[in-house]
């Protein structure tokens, strides 16, 4: 009796950027919650986009308040091959590697006005700081310290997906309310926003130089209910799972997930914590 062909599971792509929070473990479980016959997928809140990466829709709206983050994915969407061969006279230099170099080199990204040298620059200063971070001070000078890592990965498989991928999305720079306004009747929006503390002795996260405060955490959710409720647009949002979330997004179907989640490079103090996907699907 001939044995049917093993059914193999799909491919996942990994974005090209480290990324704090990043959603690549969670695509399945988020991609689940997407309600089928949509063509268009809304992402105000993008960060490395690995929701994007692994999913299927016609067309994307891709947006975050981050300049510099923008600025590179349009980079790699108009020419990956010139973007590839500028990056590589960086990650490939002797002193790459070296703590020296690497504030060398975030020195420069912070004085430089060009877009192009930014973007070089970002994506070195992410693979090469720690852990992926991306964050500014109050100057709005990219300050994450160097990650000294003993082996780092030049991303070109990663890029060249991405590059390919993209040309079938748009990447805006805008804030999250004005990214609402954009969806239609053929849209789902996703949105992975700065996640509320889990403890609530604090009241903000940074979201690129500024604060998502709660106030910002409950604004979203009244604006995904209004929107699911009166646009009939559903909108999916992950977040920790706290008392203080449960309650905003009060009406939501909510789905409970344990992630692994950790800025620590010691895997012993990488725990897991409590995790939720809202979605509020409207009529």
């Amino acid at each position: 009796m001939q044995r049917r062909p093993s059914i193999k599971s799909v491919q996942k792509h990994r974005p090209f950027l480290k990324w704090a929070g990043g959603k690549f473990r969670l695509t399945e479980e988020i991609t689940k919650c997407f309600p089928k016959k949509k063509r268009c997928l809304i992402e105000p809140f993008v960060g490395a986009g690995s929701v994007f990466l692994n999913s299927s829709f016609e067309r994307y709206i891709l947006a975050d308040i981050n300049p510099d983050l923008i600025n590179l994915f349009n980079i790699v969407k108009q020419d990956v091959d010139h973007y590839i061969d500028a990056c590589k006279t960086v990650f490939f230099h002797p002193q790459a590697n070296t703590e020296a170099y690497y504030y060398a080199q975030r020195e420069q990204f912070n004085r430089s006005v060009n877009s192009f040298e930014r973007s070089v620059l970002f994506l070195y200063l992410n693979r090469f700081g720690f852990n992926g971070l991306c964050r500014y001070n109050s100057k709005n000078e990219f300050n994450v310290p160097f990650g000294s890592y003993k082996k780092h990965y030049f991303p070109e498989i990663e890029l060249r997906y991405f590059s390919a991928k993209a040309q079938s999305a748009v990447f805006i720079c805008a804030d999250f309310q004005e990214v609402f306004k954009l969806a239609d009747k053929q849209s789902v929006i996703y949105c992975d926003p700065p996640y509320a503390p889990i403890r609530q002795e604090t009241n903000f996260t940074g979201y690129a130089g500024n604060e998502f405060s709660l106030i910002h955490q409950t604004t979203l959710a009244e604006l995904a209910k209004k929107t699911a409720t009166e646009r009939n647009i559903p909108v999916i949002i992950s977040n920790h799972d706290t008392q203080f979330t449960r309650a905003i997004y009060q009406g939501a179907k909510v789905k409970r997930l344990k992630v692994q989640r950790s800025i620590s490079q010691s895997s012993a103090k990488r725990i897991k914590v409590n995790e939720l996907i809202a979605s509020f699907t409207g009529k």
